[in-house]
């Protein structure tokens, strides 16, 4: 049985990381894939798995979601979006309140909905999806003019909680017919929320700068335990645990912290796995059988959030903070549907609430059209409304993104009888294109200008023009354990060809740079440079 499921889970896990290399070619965003991929997993799939547990899909897709809020914010970067964060959050708070709002009233009127179940259809659709976003920009290599891409990342990872508390609304409306104070229910969430954000944030920011709290490695697993403790308090506390945890991963994510590039890394691929959980349960709790009788609504729903309440809302909110009409445009069309609105129908469904229509299944179609044609076209409408930067890069919004540079860092130690010792910066003679940029001494750093003098002890710091070897060179570790040919002989008796250099030495804890004459001992690491 253990077997079945172990083997059910890898080929699901498989299909869904190589069809997101295929939608690539195809421009097809990799989100409808996985949920394809569900789909024929499902009751009216070849698989014919049946599945319909809603609380248990909510349990699991709102654990994963605790984690692609927290990568939002710890994947921004904050220096990069200040300038846009007043739009972006004007979009997220404000811009998903007045498109609940416009959208209740055309559902009522257009659709003939009533304004409970226009309500709740709102609320769960009032958001906007990161991952859909940023897999299409990604995959098209767009860069967008004006800071649209960062006023797009910050309010599409930052608009789930406010689109969650207006879900968590409408459902206390329609199963208990009361809200209680409304206001102060919202200042109670966004209160709580913003406090409890930012003091764990603060808390294990203290931790993992200390050294002696954590083991070594244990990094990523404190982070990930202090997410989900943010989440489960702020929500105990009556807050937004959602807005909690984003802003928990914003602060943290913008601060210096040990083996940074790899936990951002690790984040990236946890997410990665999340996204492709979700949406192969999402497809899987749907029924394609019952799709034709909501194909109507689901239609007009998607008509009247793509082109009257979006539209509107980005209009009257960014007019008036002086942005163009064209960036107005294209942050409407970009404004996709995705797991977080499923995700929030799936709550709203396992709550009990008593519908006229199919929400799961409405949402479910309204999410597909939307990444599936507005996020087809966005690398269109991005060109045609002349939005696409040149040469630019979209990763350099991320906290992930490195930039490309032409040289490399490297020390050397100033020892002891050194010829270098007593003279001056600028009277060394170093190597054609190199600048000593640093001197380490007594643990202290200083600026290497041209009248520093070098002391025994010292490690100057140079930068170096960087040198990426062929396909054919090649640099290994070779390990002279005991017996082995090469101990007890110099470089020189050894005898290398013309075409290897042993490049250094590492004895216990010392690195040597070796001559000819230098002896291997047993224990020695050699690193050995193979050219072609």
């Amino acid at each position: 049985m253990i077997s079945n499921i172990v083997l059910g889970i890898s080929l699901v896990i498989l299909l869904c990381v190589i069809s997101e290399k295929f939608s690539y070619r195809i421009g097809v965003p990799a989100l409808i894939f996985f949920m394809f991929i569900g789909m024929l997993a499902g009751s009216d799939g070849p698989l014919h798995i049946q599945y319909s547990d809603f609380s248990q899909a909510e349990m699991i897709c709102s654990i994963g979601l605790i984690f692609i809020m927290f990568d939002g914010g710890f994947n921004t970067n904050w220096n990069h979006a200040r300038p846009y964060v007043a739009k972006a959050v004007t979009l997220s708070s404000l811009g998903v309140l007045l498109t609940a709002m416009i959208t209740t009233v055309c559902c009522h009127f257009l659709i003939g909905l009533s304004y409970q179940e226009s309500f709740l259809l709102a609320a769960v659709l009032a958001s906007t999806d990161a991952a859909s976003v940023f897999s299409i920009l990604k995959s098209n290599n767009l860069d967008l003019k004006g800071g649209t891409s960062s006023i797009l990342e910050v309010e599409s990872g930052s608009n789930d909680p406010m689109a969650y508390l207006l879900t968590i609304t409408a459902i206390g409306i329609m199963t208990s017919g009361q809200t209680g104070n409304l206001f102060l229910t919202i200042g109670i969430q966004l209160g709580v929320g913003l406090v409890m954000g930012f003091l764990f944030a603060f808390c294990s920011k203290y931790i993992l700068s200390k050294k002696n709290i954590l083991t070594d490695g244990l990094d990523v697993i404190f982070i990930i335990a202090a997410a989900l403790l943010c989440y489960a308090i702020s929500d105990k506390l009556g807050g937004n645990a959602y807005l909690s945890v984003y802003l928990m991963g914003l602060y943290l994510g913008n601060s210096r912290m040990n083996s940074k590039r790899a936990i951002i890394a690790f984040f990236n691929e946890l997410t990665s796995l999340l996204q492709i959980l979700i949406f192969f349960i999402i497809g899987l709790l749907s029924f394609p059988h019952s799709m034709p009788a909501t194909l109507g609504l689901s239609f007009a729903v998607i008509a009247i959030l793509t082109f009257i309440s979006r539209p509107l809302m980005t209009l009257i909110l960014l007019l008036i903070q002086k942005c163009s009409i064209k960036q107005c445009l294209l942050i409407s069309w970009a404004g996709l549907r995705g797991a977080s609105s499923i995700v929030f129908a799936i709550v709203a469904v396992s709550s009990g609430v008593n519908l006229s229509f199919d929400l799961f299944h409405v949402v479910f179609l309204v999410s597909l059209f939307s990444i599936a044609i507005q996020g087809a076209l966005l690398p269109l409408v991005s060109k045609k409304l002349d939005m696409v930067k040149k040469e630019a890069n979209i990763d350099r919004t991320f906290n992930d993104y490195e930039e490309s540079i032409d040289f490399q860092f490297a020390r050397v130690h100033v020892a002891e009888g050194d010829p270098a010792i007593g003279k001056r910066i600028k009277q060394l003679d170093l190597p054609l294109g190199s600048q000593a940029i640093m001197i380490k001494r007594d643990g202290h750093s200083l600026a290497a200008r041209g009248k520093n003098v070098l002391q025994a002890g010292d490690d100057l710091i140079m930068n170096i023009p960087a040198y990426y070897p062929a396909e054919k060179e090649t640099v290994s570790e070779v390990r002279v354990g005991k017996g082995h040919k090469w101990a007890n002989k110099t470089l020189e008796e050894i005898g290398f060809p013309d075409n290897e250099l042993v490049i250094m030495i590492i004895r216990g804890e010392d690195k040597i740079i070796p001559n000819g004459d230098t002896k291997v001992l047993e224990n020695d690491i050699m690193l050995v440079f193979k050219g072609e």
